[in-house]
C-alpha cells in the first residue's frame, strides 16, 4: 500500500504550500475494509451500519475506531487506494459481454398518438411488466 502512495504523490501537482502529513488513527486498509463490508452487507444506510454494527460488534478488531462524523471526513482519502485495489482485482477482458434487455418505457399509452420524438423508430411491445411504448 505504501508504494501506491509514493507513486501517486509523485504525480500530484503542488501549489507550493506546505501541508501536514500526519498519520491518521485508522489505517487506510481499515477504512477500506469498513467501506467494502458495508457494500457487501444488507444494511440500507451507512450511519446505522457504522454506529449499530461496526462500533458494537467489531470494536475489538478496530481498536482505533473513529467517531461517525470523523470517519465520514476521512473516508474520501481512500478513493485512490480503493480504485487501485479494484483495478488490481479486474481480470483480463475475454470479449464476452452482457447486456440488459430491459424495455425502456418512453411515454404513457394515452400520449402515444402525440409522440413525435421517436416517430418511425418506437413501437408498441410487451415486456415482463406489461405493454409499453418505447424503443425496442
Amino acid at each position: 500500500m505504501q508504494s501506491i502512495y509514493t507513486q501517486w504523490k509523485k504525480q500530484l501537482l503542488e501549489d507550493g504550500t506546505q501541508k501536514r502529513q500526519r498519520q491518521g488513527r485508522m489505517t487506510t486498509s481499515e477504512i477500506m475494509t469498513i467501506v467494502i463490508s458495508f457494500h457487501m452487507s444488507h444494511h440500507r444506510n451507512f450511519k446505522n451500519y457504522y454506529l449499530g454494527y461496526v462500533s458494537l460488534m467489531y470494536k475489538s478488531e478496530f481498536p482505533n475506531l473513529l467517531s461517525y462524523t470523523r470517519f465520514l471526513a476521512v473516508m474520501p482519502r481512500v478513493i485512490v487506494p480503493m480504485c487501485a485495489y479494484f483495478t488490481s482485482l479486474k481480470g483480463k477482458p475475454t470479449g464476452v459481454e452482457f447486456i440488459d434487455s430491459t424495455s425502456i418505457k418512453v411515454c404513457y399509452n394515452i400520449r402515444i398518438p402525440r409522440h413525435k420524438t421517436f416517430d418511425g423508430i418506437a413501437q408498441r411491445g410487451k415486456g415482463t411488466m406489461g405493454w409499453f411504448y418505447g424503443c425496442c
